[in-house]
């Protein structure tokens, strides 16, 4: 499944919602300095979803605030 992304990085609290459009928005600790905003997203929804960090993968958009996302 591919998911649509919007990150918010450096929220006061770490959430994912659904937008009315469908796509997820995540609030994010983590400051999108080399990387860190990406590695705690992954694992933000690897939770969200119930699979592995592993099966979790940015197929674009690893520099932008709207990413697409591959949950396996």
């Amino acid at each position: 499944m591919v998911v649509r992304v919007r990150v918010k990085p450096k929220s006061r609290e770490p959430r994912i919602e659904e937008a009315t459009d469908g796509t997820l928005v995540a609030w994010l600790r983590s400051p999108p300095i080399e990387g860190r905003a990406n590695h705690e997203l992954m694992e933000r929804l690897a939770e969200h979803f119930g699979v592995p960090r592993s099966r979790v993968r940015i197929r674009s958009g690893s520099a932008s605030r709207l990413k697409l996302v591959e949950i396996g």
